[in-house]
């Protein structure tokens, strides 16, 4: 799973590195950022835009709002079929941008934290999707969910699954919503390369 991480960059390196041509929304920083929060995302309509997303899908359909509570990171053995998330697979996709984030490693009853972070030391992106809820109130509410795979062998010793992270390629392939080519889609949703990851115990260093 994917439940916290951290987004410490500025919008000069998030828009260099996501090719950003629109802003919707600002860059939501934080050391702990954690679901039901506001988190930074890019999306491509024509151009890549960068926006804000309430992190926690729900699904169009859904009656309660409570729902996104649960609904914050999808499978990617299943993203493509279950009825949360196949309408977003197939036309919402987007990146959820951060610096690192968090797996915790089970020891008897307590639980330890590790840091995970690119060797570059740059931002990079999660694979998500999004949504837009209508509250009976008439409120729109956009969201998202951050898809999870099989932990790469850095991870593995922590954490069974892990965040899918995509490269700038991958990230383009994903951004497209006129790619309906679901093979090709899936097949991003791949471990990211263990030699190009670092790993740090407890919690992240302050400074950058």
């Amino acid at each position: 799973m994917c439940g916290r991480f951290v987004l410490l960059a500025d919008f000069s390196e998030i828009a260099g590195d996501f090719d950003i041509q629109e802003v919707s929304g600002d860059v939501r920083t934080g050391r702990d950022i954690s679901p039901g929060q506001l988190v930074t995302a890019v999306v491509r309509h024509g151009k890549n835009r960068l926006v804000n997303f309430r992190w926690g899908l729900i699904p169009p359909w859904a009656k309660d709002p409570s729902i996104g509570r649960r609904m914050f990171n999808a499978r990617a053995e299943t993203v493509s079929e279950k009825p949360s998330f196949r309408g977003a697979f197939q036309k919402r996709r987007c990146v959820i941008v951060a610096d690192g984030f968090y797996e915790w490693q089970k020891l008897n009853r307590a639980k330890k934290p590790f840091y995970f972070s690119l060797q570059s030391g740059r931002p990079f992106g999660f694979a998500g999707l999004y949504e837009s809820w209508l509250s009976p109130e008439r409120e729109r509410i956009q969201t998202c969910t951050i898809i999870t795979t099989v932990s790469n062998e850095l991870i593995a010793p922590i954490h069974d699954r892990m965040p899918v992270i995509l490269g700038r390629d991958g990230a383009s392939i994903w951004l497209d919503p006129e790619n309906q080519n679901g093979e090709q889609l899936l097949s991003l949703l791949k471990p990211f390369p263990a030699e190009e990851m670092t790993v740090e115990e407890g919690v992240m260093k302050l400074a950058r």
